[in-house]
């Protein structure tokens, strides 16, 4: 699954080129926080990519039919990431792969590898050093007491690549990553449906780099949130 990952520099550069490329894109928002190592289960705002604008949306998508505060925040926990083999199926899912799609940029993501009873921290990022695209799809929830609109998110997962099944060794899965060029037709809600099944596949192997990191990027205790969590280390279990 990704439950974690790293949104900073490469990500910001990466938003301020697609802005400068894609004339008429929205953006208002002032995305200045970088997060070194950020938790899904945190919820933050992040910026994804729509097809007309950049809008911050909070992690953890809130489904349409959630009808109080207390369902929303129970869902919210499950829905940090979507799978790609059962997103036409599930309730909470199924309408938003339709017409609802966008991108999260992120620098990498993390994953923990299982040895025995000790678990590897990796970090993961694209080889060509600049950033990974994510398929999301996102929903905008209304707070029927409040009124408030809360713009909510999902990270897709796909079955793992090779490299992923040996990192990711208990659920051999990975997050949704496309190529740039197949961002704007993800984005696009009038691409058909079966070419969107096509893009939900593994990323090749070939175009993704992982070092082992510090057993601290585990402990969700501490604040993980520094440039030093994601440093190289020979056997993260000695940290």
């Amino acid at each position: 699954m990704c439950f974690t990952i790293s949104v900073e520099n490469k990500t910001k550069e990466a938003i301020r080129k697609y802005i400068d490329s894609n004339k008429g894109v929205q953006c208002e928002i002032n995305f200045e926080d970088d997060y070194f190592l950020v938790s899904g289960f945190a919820h933050p705002k992040l910026p994804i990519i729509k097809q007309s604008k950049i809008e911050l949306s909070e992690w953890g998508l809130i489904p349409s039919f959630a009808f109080n505060e207390e369902m929303a925040s129970d869902i919210r926990e499950k829905t940090l990431n979507a799978r790609s083999d059962t997103i036409h199926e599930k309730p909470s899912y199924k309408s938003s792969i339709k017409k609802q799609r966008a991108i999260l940029v992120v620098d990498g993501f993390f994953e923990w590898q299982h040895v025995g009873n000790a678990k590897i921290p990796y970090y993961i990022f694209p080889k060509d050093n600049t950033a990974f695209y994510l398929g999301c799809i996102y929903n905008q929830w209304t707070n029927k007491l409040t009124g408030e609109i809360v713009d909510t998110f999902s990270i897709i997962t796909t079955d793992a690549n090779p490299m992923m099944e040996v990192i990711h060794n208990s659920k051999k899965r990975m997050p949704l990553i496309l190529s740039k060029s197949d961002t704007k037709e993800w984005i696009n809600p009038e691409t058909d449906i079966d070419r969107i099944n096509n893009l939900m596949k593994p990323f090749p192997e070939s175009e993704m780099d992982a070092y082992q990191i510090s057993k601290t990027a585990g402990n969700s205790r501490v604040d993980r949130n520094y440039p030093g969590i994601k440093d190289r280390v020979d056997n993260p279990n000695l940290f």
